[in-house]
């Protein structure tokens, strides 16, 4: 209704200018909000307050003129003036269950749209190095980054989800020295053993299946080991899809997939991060010092100049992140998103200098960033640290396992992201009206169980003649679960637009609340044929709508519990 509202005010805008009341060229930007306690109403507008100034009169006195001129509307009950000169509006009740029908019929659709027009949009998440199993902060980034793609999605965008194998470097190269060293008999407290080694027990692991002669699959290559400990390359080329293979289980077991997988190892082999040198130095934006290659940073923002080649000839890290993201603009995404740790913000600003300097046509501010804070997991009140496994952290897969998939997803996509989260394992194991996936859930579930009930008691519920009764939903709880049903399209487009996926659970939550409230106040089967039918068709509507925000968030909703 908040368009509908605007529009009229609108009209009203050009009455008032043909009175007079206003400049001819007078244009105010209408804004339309829920109001916070439905006794004032269910919409409001300050339109009186802003343009008070340009009709050159007190804003309550505007806001009676804007008042009488409102064009004749079923929709609206009554308009009232509150406080220093809001205009408040009391929908109709028509208009206020108007919404129901529309749920029903769009199903799956309701609450989509094509803002997005079908633009090209790339988000990257996760992004992990081949080294380990997936911690919980990549779980993080997992949920955060797959709902993200489905808002967007449901907003019109065209959308390619992206993972970038950090298969490269220092990291890469200490792990196939503790693989060999494994697959030589050593351990972690042994002399020899590397000294930035891996120490969790998945390495001996990938040793002994190296050794053994396995194949292994990730994604596009096929990696067979080889009885011989000696050859390190055999081994990181082994290790790295061992792992990735370790990753792409994890990450199904998540329900989330890629479109495309990147590999930073490929723009060495194809020459891009040398020839991304190169045109920085043609640039003039580099010079030598101490041995090593520079980047004028600081030209472009940053606090401090920043080594591109070092002196062992190696490069940093943010050389081919600046070659990777110039391959994307090159790829034809005009917007895209990289979802990441809260520890990777520096990467921001050398990231934007570096293709600043190579004299990229880019927009201000891309590519935008969703950082993520840390994780901590808690059980029986204390801090879980290490997994079994990896030896050093909590695991993805030991968190889903715990606690299941929906509530692994919910938990760590429910905060704004850039709010540290505590992961309490116990709350999320509890069926109790505590824990908001269950809470949400359970009222889905109810709904589905209403809907089971009217046909055993040869009640079926009678969509037609509910949608026609409609109006009988008077009870104070039935308003506010219609309020909340109403919301639903605004939230979507709000979290896409501000790319935070919280929104649509902290909505959720709201939605079972109001569900369950108007459960507990309201008899479903009643005899009374209208009012029965017309509580069913909320209730469907209800269930629908949970469904479809549920959805979002990649959790799913049971018919039962």
């Amino acid at each position: 209704m908040k368009p509908f509202i605007a529009e009229i005010l609108s009209q009203t805008v050009d009455r008032l200018k043909a009175e007079a009341v206003f400049p001819a060229d007078f244009n105010p930007r209408i804004m339309v909000d829920n109001t916070k306690d439905k006794r004032h109403g269910d919409l409001a507008t300050n339109l009186a307050m802003v343009s008070a100034k340009a009709a050159g009169m007190p804003p309550r006195d505007l806001a009676e003129r804007l008042i009488q001129a409102l064009p004749e509307t079923d929709q609206i009950s009554k308009a009232e003036i509150a406080g220093p000169g809001f205009i408040n509006f009391f929908l109709s009740s028509s208009a206020q269950t108007a919404i129901v029908p529309e749920i029903l019929k769009q199903a799956a659709q309701f609450g989509r749209s094509q803002t997005g027009a079908g633009q090209k949009v790339q988000v990257e998440f996760v992004s992990a190095n081949p080294t380990g199993p997936l911690h919980v902060g990549h779980g993080r980034g997992a949920a955060v980054g797959d709902c993200l793609c489905r808002l967007l999605e449901a907003t019109g965008w065209d959308v390619t989800a992206e993972f970038y194998y950090n298969d490269a470097g220092q990291q890469i190269a200490n792990l196939a020295l503790s693989v060999q060293a494994r697959a030589k008999g050593l351990g972690p407290d042994d002399q020899g053993w590397p000294e930035d080694g891996y120490r969790g027990d998945y390495i001996q692991d990938v040793a002994r299946s190296y050794m053994a002669g396995e194949t292994v699959k990730a994604d596009d290559i096929e990696v067979t080991g080889a009885a011989d400990a000696d050859d390190l390359e055999s081994i990181r080329r082994f290790a790295v899809a061992f792992l990735r293979h370790e990753q792409d289980q994890d990450l199904k077991a998540f329900d989330v997939g890629f479109d495309v997988f990147f590999l930073e190892s490929s723009l060495y082999d194809e020459g891009k991060v040398e020839e991304t040198v190169q045109r920085l130095i043609a640039q003039g934006h580099t010079y030598e010092q101490d041995g090593a290659l520079w980047l004028r940073t600081t030209d472009f923002g940053d606090d401090k100049d920043r080594v591109m080649r070092k002196k062992d000839g190696g490069y940093t890290y943010f050389v081919p992140d600046v070659a990777y993201h110039l391959n994307k603009w090159q790829r034809g995404f005009k917007r895209v998103i990289d979802e990441q740790g809260a520890d990777h913000h520096s990467t921001i600003t050398r990231v934007r200098a570096g293709l600043q300097a190579l004299d990229v046509d880019i927009p201000e501010g891309w590519p935008d960033y969703v950082l993520h804070q840390m994780v901590t997991v808690m059980r029986g009140g204390e801090e879980v640290k290490l997994s079994k496994r990896a030896g050093s952290y909590v695991t993805l897969r030991d968190l889903i396992n715990e606690v299941g998939r929906d509530a692994t997803r919910y938990f760590l996509a429910a905060r704004a992201a850039t709010s540290q989260l505590t992961f309490d394992i116990d709350l999320a194991r509890s069926q109790s009206n505590e824990n908001p996936v269950y809470y949400i859930q359970y009222a889905h579930a109810r709904l589905c169980s209403v809907a089971r009930q009217a046909n055993e008691k040869d009640m079926p519920w009678d969509r037609d003649a509910g949608e026609a009764a409609l109006t009988l939903l008077v009870h104070e709880q039935e308003q506010a679960l219609l309020n909340q049903l109403a919301r639903y399209p605004e939230v979507v487009e709000l979290a896409a637009r501000d790319l935070e996926p919280h929104q649509i659970a902290q909505y959720l939550r709201d939605l079972a609340a109001a569900m369950h409230a108007w459960y507990n106040a309201c008899p479903f089967l009643v005899e009374e044929a209208s009012l029965r039918n017309a509580r069913l068709t909320l209730a469907m509507a209800t269930r629908q709508v949970l469904a479809n925000g549920m959805s979002l968030l990649g959790v799913t909703a049971p018919e039962e519990m």
